[in-house]
């Protein structure tokens, strides 16, 4: 068994996120996701076959981008989660977002892990 840990780092996406009026358009947030993913051994074929590709996770969050939106942290970083954990290869994922432009002087965000 060979388990890697797969990050998706400073991802910035447009997402309509919150519940003041002022959060009613897209605003940018920061993700950074990793997956703990288990395969059966060490890549041998140097082959994207053999391993997770992480473009399913990045096009899964530009999707969810592109929905309604998300009132809450929480629930946003619970559905990247949800996305992640879709793929059984993946044990556990830690999802953080981060709020950019709500205070001039902090960021405000969010994180769960979640595993099987």
């Amino acid at each position: 068994m060979a388990d890697y840990t797969i990050i998706l780092e400073r991802f910035e996406v447009p997402i309509r996120l919150g519940i003041h009026p002022h959060e009613a358009e897209p605003q940018r947030v920061r993700l950074t996701i990793e997956m703990t993913a288990s395969y059966p051994g060490a890549p041998r074929a140097d082959a994207i076959e053999e391993v997770l590709d992480y473009d399913f996770v990045r096009e899964g969050v530009l999707a969810l981008a592109a929905g309604p939106g998300f009132a809450l942290q929480e629930t946003l970083v619970d559905a990247v989660a949800a996305l992640c954990l879709a793929d059984a290869r993946v044990r556990q994922v830690r999802v953080r977002s981060m709020k950019l432009d709500v205070y001039p002087d902090a960021r405000v965000g969010c994180e769960v892990v979640r595993g099987r």
